[in-house]
């Protein structure tokens, strides 16, 4: 009997990221959180179509009013967590919620005390720079594969001889 793959799922501490990664760090220090936020969701959701791993990103909404909510984007999960509720908080709950023996479970975050808790109930833990580090390497083998299906298709041409080449291109412009 063949052995059941297991499950993965990734779950992300959106602030977190957005503070530790370079590129995103550079637009919430613009006053361009929306940005930010939605460049992170839209590479997560690319990550997340190449590699089959679930997505779910937690932002904290910690002094926001509110019964927080849930959505999804691009098919990536998406919770802003409700007063007096911390990321960490719903990360937590989420680990819990999802836990299944066939199941392996990363959360993204640099947050130390997080990660301990995390690590208790059984998750793995990825740092921001771990994640950004997959994302590079998931981005070039999209290029890779890209390029090769590019080359392939162009392959599948008959090749022809310059001369009969020559008259072809001739009847086409006449």
């Amino acid at each position: 009997m063949a052995k059941k793959k297991a499950k993965q799922l990734l779950i992300v501490d959106g602030y977190n990221i957005i503070g530790a990664w370079p590129e995103l760090r550079a637009l919430k220090d613009q006053d361009r959180m929306d940005e930010a936020r939605d460049l992170l969701i839209s590479k997560l959701a690319e990550y997340q179509s190449f590699t089959g791993i679930k997505v779910i990103i937690v932002f904290d909404a910690y002094n926001v009013p509110g019964a927080g909510r849930q959505m999804q984007d691009y098919r990536v999960d998406i919770y802003f967590t409700k007063q007096k509720e911390t990321a960490d908080e719903k990360i937590e709950q989420l680990v819990m919620e999802y836990y299944e023996k066939n199941r392996q479970i990363y959360v993204a975050t640099s947050d130390y005390t997080s990660q301990r808790v995390i690590f208790g109930q059984g998750a793995l833990r990825k740092s921001a720079r771990e994640l950004l580090l997959d994302l590079e390497s998931v981005g070039k083998e999209i290029k890779q594969q890209v390029e090769k299906t590019h080359e392939e298709r162009f392959s599948t041409r008959i090749s022809l001889d310059r001369e009969i080449a020559k008259i072809f291109e001739k009847w086409r412009r006449e």
